[in-house]
């Protein structure tokens, strides 16, 4: 049997760090952390945490708005979003993550695009 993304990723653990990191990475990348300095980043974390687990096959429930209400008024434009995208395949090479899993991972995130640009 093939093992999910999430167990792919290293489990619970590893997505938990992930999600960290990935926080971190966007609180201080000058494209987008003014997006994320009045958010509170614990709250952050944890949907991000259970965002990525529940999108990769693990067990967690993502409780957090769906993207299009946690980003309505924000009016995001795309280089805003490959800055965050850039953010989190940085976080997964930090994390040796494989090209396979960094691969699904882009493609979920992309696969958000529409739910999250210019609302």
């Amino acid at each position: 049997m093939t093992k999910s993304l999430y167990e792919r990723l290293g489990g619970a653990p590893k997505v938990a760090a992930i999600a960290r990191d990935i926080v971190q990475a966007h609180l201080a990348n000058p494209l987008i952390k003014t997006r994320f300095e009045i958010i509170d980043s614990a709250k952050l974390e944890t949907n991000v945490r259970t965002f990525i687990g529940m999108g990769t096959g693990g067990p967690e429930t993502y409780e957090g708005r769906d993207m299009p209400t946690a980003h309505k008024g924000m009016n995001l434009n795309e280089r805003e979003l490959v800055a965050a995208i850039d953010d989190v395949l940085k976080v997964l090479d930090k994390h040796g993550v494989g090209e396979g899993e960094r691969r699904e991972m882009l493609a979920i995130l992309y696969s958000l695009k529409d739910e999250v640009l210019f609302k």
